[in-house]
């Protein structure tokens, strides 16, 4: 039996492909423990995971570009990451890819540790570690490429189809995702579902979203999320409005999915081959990436986040009804279910313990 930590961050779609590996680690006999942002404990606990409380590490009260290029860059993580290893030694890290302070912290103390990529690699590298998040980093002196190239593993969580990723300490899995078989539904249905982060000007884009399917023949489901009070969303007979659905309630008979173009939730809608409508809300992030991504697999179309409502009407028409985006959405799913993400992503976080890479405490410090 190893011991293994995962450090994660108190986000949305990059929380699921942790909580899910580490699961999977316990139910091979390895003892693991999960960091992270306080208010994540209940939900660890929830799971049934071992959470190590921050003492450190900055908390993420709200969305905004600032606070999130400090969150990522923030040495107090990586301090609370020393801190745990100290009071009990683990053989390997597994850090989340975007926590550069804690990423930084294990390669400078010599740590054998893993990246788990949750998301595009090619978004990751050259687009937000090429932007303004990589200029951050680097000012702050957490060399970000020089600690992904240390690593023992990137663990790449996405479809090769879509985003193809090579290198010496790359392994490529596949996304993350739950599934459920397809159903039949009586009437079309239409899921409008952005981010569970309060990114600027989502709840006017959410409420244009609902006001572009009048006219459409379809059941509408609406995911507001934890940012947007439901009862600020104008409905109508035909729109039911939730604070919260479960992707694998709906998505089986879901005709469409709109999305902010998230990883996790793009990949959620593929894997049950849903043709996508994506509205990257932060251009900043890997949004767009994915976005463009699903318009030249020709499983969707994606707009920009000031679109007016009869751009999005236009939009919501052509992808509720048949064509060719139902068959290039239904290659991409059966893509997704032929591969086993948890499977093999356990299977190569183990192999860095069992082959004696994988050593209680540090080791000689990296320069």
């Amino acid at each position: 039996m190893s011991n293994i930590l995962f450090v994660t961050w108190d986000g949305g779609g990059n929380v699921p492909p942790a909580t899910a590996l580490a699961h999977e680690l316990v139910r091979r006999g390895h003892d693991v423990r999960v960091l992270g942002h306080a208010p994540q404990e209940e939900a660890m606990a929830a799971e049934g995971l071992r959470f190590v409380r921050p003492r450190h590490a900055r908390p993420l009260e709200r969305y905004s570009p600032l606070t999130m290029m400090s969150v990522f860059g923030d040495r107090g993580m990586g301090r609370d990451l020393l801190d745990a290893v100290a009071a009990e030694p683990a053989d390997l890290v597994v850090v989340d890819s975007l926590m550069f302070g804690a990423m930084d912290a294990a390669r400078r103390a010599g740590l054998t540790y893993a990246v788990l990529e949750h998301m595009y690699d090619a978004a990751y590298r050259r687009g937000i570690l090429g932007g303004p998040m990589g200029l951050n980093l680097r000012l702050r002196r957490l060399a970000p490429r020089r600690a992904l190239d240390a690593a023992a593993l990137r663990l790449v969580a996405t479809l090769a189809d879509l985003d193809p990723v090579s290198g010496t300490n790359v392994r490529q899995v596949g996304p993350v995702t739950p599934w459920s078989p397809r159903r039949d539904d009586a009437e079309p249905v239409v899921v409008l579902s952005l981010s569970t982060f309060g990114f600027p000007g989502m709840a006017e884009m959410l409420q244009r979203l609902v006001d572009a399917t009048e006219g459409i023949d379809a059941r509408v489901l609406v995911s507001t999320g934890p940012a947007i009070d439901p009862g600020a969303i104008r409905s109508r007979p035909g729109v039911e409005v939730h604070r919260w659905l479960s992707h694998a309630d709906v998505l089986p008979a879901a005709t469409l999915l709109v999305t902010h173009g998230g990883h996790g939730s793009t990949m959620t809608g593929l894997a049950h081959d849903v043709p996508l409508l994506v509205v990257p809300m932060d251009r900043l992030t890997d949004q767009p990436a994915v976005g463009r991504s699903v318009v030249a697999a020709g499983a969707g179309r994606m707009i920009g986040r000031r679109a007016s409502v009869d751009e999005i009407r236009d939009a919501l028409v052509a992808l509720v009804a048949d064509g060719p985006h139902r068959a290039a959405a239904a290659r991409l799913g059966a893509a997704i279910r032929s591969t086993d993400a948890v499977r093999d992503g356990a299977d190569a976080l183990e192999a860095l313990v069992s082959n004696g890479a994988g050593q209680p405490g540090p080791r000689a410090a990296r320069p």
